[in-house]
């Protein structure tokens, strides 16, 4: 019995063995790779004639996420276009590898050199102010004669998107300055001014998160997390009035269908311990669900104010 299952055991083995099949050589170091380099170096300057000294005659260039079956790709005149348009209208444009990422030579044994890259891509464009800060991965083909034919990009297409898209002036919604989930803003404000607690919860979904200034970035409360973090501040402060400054906005953006209020308060608190009083400026964003419960809490405030001695 112990036998067969060596027997066995080594089989499995060589079956794993025998399904491996060499189809090429992956270098760190290769001449297609200093021409890939230095094509990408022309194209950031800017530099055309350049650029089109390492491409091949009928080179081809492709959006990797395209799925449009009768795509032709993009020739040599095209690309030479796209090295001046990326000149004139991106500044401080960079290309560099991706952290702890390098270019590799893939040398196939039936298709030829390819060269693969993992940059990120800086800049801004001129005319919107749109960031561009993005991973760019890259798949390049070249021939026989160490000229680019094939380029295959990877990225994300929402940033080009959003360049497009502001170009013009375009509405995201309605924006109130009266509205039912303003009246629950200011409810709740003075709710907590008069100390009915049970009240202000009440305006909140069970499952509201609460982020603000003082917290990590992207961690957030939970309600029981603010009850016990206002018990403690009601036992050190009395609140003597919250006053509105301005007026509080009502937003309904027709993007994700979001319902945003945002107000502006001043706190007029007094710390027990000395009666020493103080005034704490407040904004506020306050997201909707469709049943006008908040959803979300965002608080831009600084308690270091209340350091003072």
């Amino acid at each position: 019995m112990k036998k067969s299952i060596i027997t066995a055991l080594l089989l499995v083995v060589a079956l794993g063995y025998s399904q491996k099949k060499k189809n090429g050589t992956i270098f760190l170091e290769h001449p297609a790779i200093e021409v890939v380099n230095e094509m990408m170096a022309a194209f950031v300057a800017g530099d055309q004639e350049k650029v089109g000294t390492y491409l091949a005659d009928d080179f081809k260039a492709y959006n990797g996420f395209s799925t449009d079956k009768d795509d032709k790709g993009t020739t040599k005149e095209e690309f030479l276009g796209q090295v001046k348009f990326w000149n004139e209208n991106v500044s401080y444009l960079s290309m560099e590898p991706t952290k702890g990422a390098y270019p590799d030579a893939l040398e196939y044994k039936e298709s030829g050199v390819w060269v693969q890259t993992w940059d990120h891509l800086k800049g801004m464009h001129n005319a919107t102010g749109v960031k561009l800060d993005m991973p760019y991965h890259r798949l390049y083909k070249l021939n026989k004669e160490n000229k680019i034919s094939t380029l295959i990009s990877y990225f994300d297409n929402e940033v080009i998107w959003e360049v497009r898209r502001s170009f013009g002036d375009r509405q995201n919604g309605i924006i109130y300055n009266h509205h039912d989930n303003i009246n629950t803003v200011r409810k709740l404000m003075y709710a907590f001014e008069f100390n009915d607690l049970d009240a202000f919860y009440s305006y909140f979904a069970e499952d509201a998160k609460f982020y603000s200034l003082e917290l990590p970035d992207g961690e957030s409360l939970n309600l029981d997390e603010v009850k016990e973090r206002n018990k403690k501040l009601l036992e050190t402060y009395s609140f003597d009035s919250i006053d509105e400054t301005g007026y509080p906005d009502y937003m309904e953006y027709d993007m994700q269908d979001a319902k945003v209020v945002q107000s502006w308060w001043k706190f007029r608190l007094t710390r027990k311990s000395d009666g020493k009083k103080f005034i704490l400026p407040a904004f506020y964003l306050h997201d909707f669900n469709d049943e006008g419960k908040i959803m979300r809490s965002i608080a831009y405030v600084s308690t270091k104010i209340l350091d003072a001695k």
